[in-house]
């Protein structure tokens, strides 16, 4: 019983421990990459400003081929959605909306993530003139996890994770561009 009793301290000490380690680590998770492409700054923006594109660079939409997708509004404008549906567990169901557009320089997108958990977050790509035949692109990300998902996070790399991703999507979108 004495033995049992000092388990059950310990492993409730660890968990209290983790919970106030997960306290101080931040909430907030911003990644950007980028990449040059060898088009106009015009032709990159006019292709990466249409939802319906984002099936042929985004790491996410290539996962699952049996994924559900849908369009509403005017692809490429203010207000366009895409949503997804899959059971595959990296891409799960959510939608994006284009919030913003600047043309030639921002397309801004909220993310809103329904499973396998609830969230929303923040995505942006922005094209910048390099030279008249030269596109840098610039793919970004901002979210928040709640507490303690947040160490969890810390903890499995998530952002190195999602950098990644970005940056394949990115290559493949010069690949496809350039080729």
């Amino acid at each position: 019983m004495k033995i049992l009793k000092t388990a059950l301290l310990a492993i409730l000490g660890l968990a209290v421990l983790v919970l106030i380690i997960a306290a101080f680590v931040p909430r907030e998770m911003n990644v950007e990459k980028s990449v040059v492409i060898n088009r106009p700054v015009e032709e990159v923006f006019d292709y990466v400003k249409m939802l319906k594109n984002q099936n042929e660079f985004s790491v996410w939409m290539t996962i699952d081929p049996k994924m559900k997708k849908s369009y509403e509004g005017v692809d490429g404008t203010v207000g366009a959605v895409t949503k997804w549906d899959s059971q595959n567990e990296e891409v799960g169901k959510g939608e994006q909306e284009i919030t913003a557009i600047e043309a030639n320089k921002r397309i801004d997108s909220e993310l809103r993530f329904i499973r396998p958990y609830e969230s929303t977050a923040q995505a942006y790509m922005i094209t910048q003139k390099a030279s008249a035949h030269q596109t840098k692109v610039i793919w970004g990300f901002h979210g928040e996890s709640k507490y303690p998902m947040n160490l969890l996070q810390k903890i499995i790399g998530i952002e190195e994770i999602l950098g990644d991703q970005l940056q394949q999507g990115l290559d493949t979108l010069k690949d496809q561009m350039e080729g």
